[in-house]
């Protein structure tokens, strides 16, 4: 029986990716290396977050640049975070470099003309036997008219071509749980690419949503077995590159943990 009773998209892709590293992540909840480019995301994120709480108006690129001021000296003071901006060479590049993504988020909406409805949400749906699907939305857009629009904002590039839908796994995600809570489809999903200034958008279908489900439970099925069994293997793939765990991967001559499993 699967020990685990929610499941975000995230975790999801783990498990499609490489079932050991799922096991690592959630059930050994084994320590990773803090990313100094995923430092830079939580900044980005949280500015944008509280750019929409200004009144529209005051919505402006220099607003958004002090907005990232606050944020980079808050996270930049933490203890934890003290070796990531220690080993940056040079901090003011650093920075600027961050602050472009602002100036490309601009470059592709206007936060005057916006009203979210909802940033930062979580939304969760029991989806059989209380066996929840969950996430946090960057987003949520609503129209006079009810329609809805999901909206995530990415700091890296846009994937290559032929990649996209894969892309939009995360967001069919939220999509399904939205319309299964609210009964509604939403209208758009829409994934901002600052890294190289793309917007990436899906109208979704309840077809579309259909099969999602049934993808997610098919990943769900997937993990049952791999908990009874106690089975994680590994899954080797260009994304090993990027693993914190190459040295307990069999598949690079480790030797995982003892499952802590009853």
């Amino acid at each position: 029986m699967v020990s685990m009773v929610k499941l975000s998209p995230s975790r999801a892709n783990d498990f499609q990716n490489c079932p050991l590293l799922f096991r690592f992540r959630t059930i050994d909840q084994l320590p990773e290396p803090l990313s100094i480019d995923a430092v830079r995301g939580t900044i980005v994120h949280t500015t944008l977050e509280h750019l929409y709480d200004l009144p529209a108006i005051e919505r402006q690129l220099p607003q958004a640049y002090e907005l990232w001021r606050e944020a980079f000296t808050e996270i930049s003071q933490d203890e934890k975070y003290r070796e990531l901006f220690d080993a940056i060479e040079d901090i003011s590049v650093w920075s600027n470099e961050s602050l472009f993504l602002l100036d490309k988020y601009f470059a592709l909406e206007e936060p005057v003309l916006l009203e979210p409805s909802e940033r930062e949400s979580h939304i969760e749906f029991d989806l059989q036997d209380g066996f929840k699907i969950h996430g946090y939305v960057d987003r949520i857009d609503v129209a006079p008219s009810g329609e809805i629009r999901i909206v995530d904002y990415k700091t890296g590039k846009s994937p290559r071509e032929g990649y996209e839908q894969k892309a939009f796994f995360q967001l069919r995600f939220y999509a399904l749980i939205i319309w299964r809570t609210r009964n509604i489809v939403p209208r758009k999903l829409r994934l901002i690419y600052l890294g190289d200034g793309r917007i990436l958008e899906d109208s979704p279908t309840e077809s579309d949503l259909i099969a999602t489900e049934k993808k997610i439970v098919a990943i769900w099925k997937a993990m049952e077995a791999a908990f009874d069994s106690k089975n994680f293997p590994p899954k080797k793939s260009k994304l090993c590159d990027w693993c914190a765990h190459q040295s307990l991967c069999p598949e690079f001559g480790g030797t995982p943990p003892p499952l802590p499993l009853p």
